[in-house]
């Protein structure tokens, strides 16, 4: 006597399929919408830069700034006292616990009318302070200083480009090279954009942010580029899909590692930015947390849905993957891998094999009934 038990398997969700590698997401057949979002955020970036440019800190463009310990007021109080004093488009922030900042630009101010207002502005602070003016620490910085900064700004970061591409070029390719200059610029536009957006002030911390997160993006591309390559020399020459398809499968590989990385470096820099900045009030950390968090968001966004595709983009033009693409498409069966899939595939060492399981795993996707028949004996 026989009889059939019936095992019904649920299908995983998402979070379920990402990470048990089961996942095929399209990412360079559906590359025109990343590069179109891309393209829209850019170019809201650099019209506001056109139109409002940045808010640049006394740093970059010089001006005078004003220190006090205060633990008794607040911000919009010592604001209030440095407008009346006559200081104009006041910055104040509060550094650390109970240290207040001001600063102003009073450059275009002849020197009898730039000392006249520090004074002005010394006696406001100290009566909101509740201390002698002699407390109240005065610095300035001259536009010429100021310019220096940019220009020093400026040269590291091309060093910083130059040095990766040279890098890449030698490890990787240059098309890899150039794909990751792409993002990286990406993510700098990306960046300045938002900031010229809403107004954000930059200041030195804001540089050292950017220059940290366009290391941060390199790092994640060169994850995803890696496994390219070992595919480009492994999956890649049997034959059963086209480059596209093989990038596809090595950034559905990296998928759930490029996920988990982003997570781990941008939860930490969001609980800093608002703890730090907006509930204790250390403003200090407010323009490095948040060209961390906003360059950290958009080098994610890029090294999955902008350098690979643009690498495979440049590739799958060169000839001889023009004719592995012809040769693939005249099959009558295709092959789409998932990473567990491919995993299977290079441990077994049975092409064909992993291939049918492959599918047959996907054409019972829904639902798995599996139907096992047992002998009864009386």
């Amino acid at each position: 006597m026989s009889s059939e038990v019936e095992i019904e398997v649920k299908r995983p969700g998402r979070f379920g399929r990402l990470y048990q590698g089961l996942t095929t997401i399209d990412f360079v057949g559906r590359r025109k919408i990343w590069f179109s979002v891309s393209a829209v955020i850019i170019i809201l970036g650099l019209g506001s830069l056109g139109i409002r440019g940045f808010n640049l800190g006394i740093d970059f463009k010089g001006g005078s700034s004003w220190e006090v310990l205060a633990p008794h007021t607040t911000i919009g109080a010592m604001t209030s006292a440095v407008e009346k004093a006559g200081l104009r488009q006041p910055i104040v922030q509060k550094l650390g616990k109970d240290t207040y900042q001001v600063s102003a630009d009073l450059n275009s101010l002849s020197t009898d009318r730039q000392l006249a207002e520090t004074n002005a502005v010394v006696a406001a602070m100290a009566k909101v302070a509740g201390v002698t003016a002699n407390q109240v620490s005065t610095s300035s910085v001259g536009p010429t200083w100021g310019g220096q900064i940019t220009n020093r700004a400026l040269e590291a970061l091309i060093v910083f480009f130059i040095a990766v591409v040279a890098y890449i070029s030698i490890r990787f390719e240059p098309k890899m090279a150039a794909a990751a200059f792409v993002a990286m610029v990406h993510d700098l536009l990306v960046t300045v954009g938002v900031y010229s957006l809403f107004g954000f002030q930059i200041t030195p911390d804001t540089v050292i942010a950017i220059l940290t997160i366009l290391g941060y993006s390199l790092y994640d591309t060169v994850v995803v580029f890696d496994r390219v390559r070992d595919n480009t020399s492994g999956v890649l020459k049997s034959g059963d899909m086209n480059y596209p398809e093989m990038v596809n499968l090595s950034m559905n590989q990296t998928l759930a590692r490029s996920i988990n990385t982003s997570l781990v470096a941008i939860l930490p820099v969001f609980s800093v930015l608002i703890v730090g900045a907006y509930i204790l009030g250390a403003t200090t950390l407010e323009n490095y947390g948040l060209a961390l968090v906003v360059g950290l968001l958009s080098g994610a966004y890029s090294s999955i849905f902008i350098a690979s595709p643009l690498l495979s983009l440049l590739k799958e033009r060169e000839p001889r993957f023009r004719e592995l693409a012809a040769r693939v498409n005249a099959r009558s069966e295709r092959q789409i891998l998932t990473p567990s899939s491919a995993a299977m595939l290079a441990g077994d060492g049975v092409q064909r094999s992993a291939g049918s399981q492959s599918r047959g795993a996907r054409a019972t996707g829904t639902s798995v009934t599996a139907r096992a028949r047992k002998q009864k004996r009386r």
